[in-house]
C-alpha cells in the first residue's frame, strides 16, 4: 500500500528553496508509522528461545498491520 490521502506520509517535508511547491512523498507512510507503534507494544512481552517462537513474530506483525490499517480508517472516520 502507497502513500496517498487515507495513507500520507508520516512525517512530510515541504521542499521549500524550489519552484515547486507541495510535499516530498519520502519514508514511511502512516500506515507504517502506526503498525510500528502497535509491533512495539506487541514486541514488550518476550519470546522463549524455541522454533516456534519465529511464527509468533510473524502473527504479531501481520496483526500489527491489521491494527494500523483499522487506525486509519478510524482516522478517516469510518470506523
Amino acid at each position: 500500500m502507497g502513500a496517498d490521502m487515507k495513507n500520507p506520509p508520516a512525517f512530510p517535508l515541504h521542499n521549500h528553496g524550489t519552484q515547486t511547491l507541495g510535499l516530498h512523498i519520502t519514508g514511511m507512510t502512516l500506515r507504517d508509522y502506526f503498525a510500528a507503534r502497535a509491533m512495539q507494544a506487541y514486541s514488550s512481552h518476550a519470546l522463549p528461545d524455541e522454533p516456534w517462537a519465529m511464527e509468533t513474530l510473524k502473527s504479531r506483525a501481520k496483526l500489527a498491520y491489521i491494527q494500523a490499517d483499522a487506525m486509519l480508517k478510524a482516522r478517516d472516520g469510518q470506523a
